[in-house]
């Protein structure tokens, strides 16, 4: 069975100040379609409002959003324009696996399937890394609720059908997956690696950031507000 025109794709980036490394990023996605066949368009939204990373694009083909700042409202503004069957979120650090779309495709041929991500992959040889990794695969297999950085899938349809993301400060993925989830919809992980940047870890130390990141999860599950996050999140960043 020939699948690559049975789905369309819109790839969604949302980005701050990533003027040196969003070329990279398009080029991947063009590269990823190239391989696999499939129809995608690419969307990159821009929280400055003078669109500095935007205004640095090469490509004419890509489509170019101002928004508010915010990842949830750069996200839905993008959404918003999409014309894909299926709606992939991708963060300006991460590269897709080759076969990305394919995999994908061969997901949402199961009419009950929504959404997804991918495995998380870090772009560097130390070992710790590989051990972030491993902890990633572990909680995703047994929380069903991936992060953004693992490129989130959903069908466009029912993105909107659930009024997209919630426009909140931070957690958003964390949010929608969650909610996707108590709506008793079964999210995919396909056990593909895409590769994400280091640099989040590299800038504030691999510990700091992993308890923050668990602080964060932790404080939200428990009620506090996303407001109130941020400013924890500013606080210890």
């Amino acid at each position: 069975m020939n699948l690559k025109k049975e789905y369309s794709f819109s790839v969604i980036i949302p980005v701050l100040n990533e003027s040196s490394r969003i070329n990279q990023t398009i080029e991947h996605v063009f590269k990823t379609s190239s391989l696999s066949g499939f129809d995608v368009e690419v969307i990159v939204v821009d929280g400055d409002p003078g669109g500095k990373t935007v205004n640095s694009i090469r490509s004419d083909s890509v489509i170019k959003i101002i928004s508010r700042k915010g990842r949830g409202a750069q996200m839905n503004r993008g959404a918003a324009v999409a014309h894909g069957d299926v709606l992939l979120f991708v963060h300006s650090d991460t590269m897709l696996p080759e076969d990305a779309l394919r995999a994908i495709s061969s997901v949402m041929k199961e009419k009950t399937q929504v959404g997804g991500a991918f495995d998380l992959g870090i772009e560097s040889d130390k070992l710790i890394f590989r051990i972030i990794e491993i902890g990633v695969y572990l909680r995703t297999r047994l929380t069903r609720i991936p992060y953004g950085d693992q490129a989130i899938f959903i069908r466009k349809d029912f993105f909107r059908m659930i009024q997209g993301y919630r426009e909140i400060p931070l957690m958003e993925d964390f949010e929608l997956m969650r909610r996707i989830k108590k709506l008793g919809y079964r999210i995919s992980i396909i056990p593909q690696k895409v590769r994400t940047s280091p640099r989040r870890w590299e800038k504030k130390g691999v510990l700091y950031c992993t308890f923050t990141n668990w602080a964060l999860r932790s404080l939200y599950l428990c009620g506090v507000h996303p407001e109130k996050l941020l400013k924890f999140y500013y606080k210890n960043w």
